[in-house]
C-alpha cells in the first residue's frame, strides 16, 4: 500500500489507493481502548447492581406478602 503524510498532521497518512486517511497515532488508540474497557466494566457493574436492587425488591414483596398471609390467617 502506499501513503502519503496528511500536511500539517503528523499522525495522519493518506492512503493513495482509496484516498482513505488513516491514524497511525497508537498511543491515543490505546488510550481510546483503554477507557472504552474501563466505561464498559463500570457500566457492567451498574447494571449488575441494578439487577440485585431489583432483585432484593421483589424479594421483599414476597415477604411482605407472606407477611401478609400470615396476619390474615391468624384472624
Amino acid at each position: 500500500m502506499n501513503y502519503i503524510k496528511v500536511k500539517d498532521k503528523d499522525n495522519l497518512i493518506r492512503d493513495v489507493e482509496t484516498n482513505a486517511i488513516v491514524s497511525v497515532d497508537i498511543q491515543g488508540y490505546n488510550n481510546y481502548i483503554e477507557t472504552y474497557k474501563k466505561i464498559y466494566q463500570e457500566t457492567q457493574k451498574i447494571n449488575k447492581l441494578e439487577n440485585d436492587v431489583n432483585e432484593i425488591k421483589s424479594d421483599l414483596d414476597e415477604i411482605k406478602n407472606l407477611l401478609r398471609d400470615l396476619k390474615n390467617g391468624s384472624n
